[in-house]
């Protein structure tokens, strides 16, 4: 679990550095380089991370159940929507990584980001061994 708590840390930096050059003609992708310069900005990076997984855990799950007429009509896409809005309001409160200021932008960014989070970690959880024990 440690393990995997450190790959998404990871997995968040890595999207700062991705998405750090993503424009979208004149709109840029406002998810801003986390500096880890120092063990402090690594620790709050992590505290972060522990915020971002325990909002998944809860307010995420709940978000899900509320909203399975939509999930169901969008065929399973409007979940996108509810990993993005758990992961705007962990960004918002600046722990370890932040989004632009303008609501719009920083949701779009949000977005984005969970969607590089999510494709960044699964790719590194690849290299994990399988806790099932044949």
């Amino acid at each position: 679990m440690l393990l995997r708590w450190v790959l998404l840390a990871v997995a968040v930096y890595g999207t700062s550095l991705i998405a750090e050059s993503f424009r979208f003609g004149e709109f840029k992708l406002r998810f801003r380089t986390i500096a880890l310069d120092s063990p402090m900005a690594w620790g709050k990076l992590l505290v972060g991370v522990a915020v971002l997984s325990l909002l998944n855990a809860t307010l995420g799950r709940i978000l899900k159940i509320l909203a399975i007429p939509l999930r169901c009509l969008t065929l399973g896409f409007f979940s996108l929507v509810i990993n993005a809005i758990v992961f705007y309001v962990v960004a918002r409160l600046e722990i370890g990584f932040r989004v632009a200021a303008d609501p719009v932008q920083g949701f779009v960014a949000a977005f984005f980001a969970s969607l590089i989070v999510s494709a960044v970690n699964g790719l590194l959880l690849l290299f994990l061994p399988d806790d099932k024990e044949d």
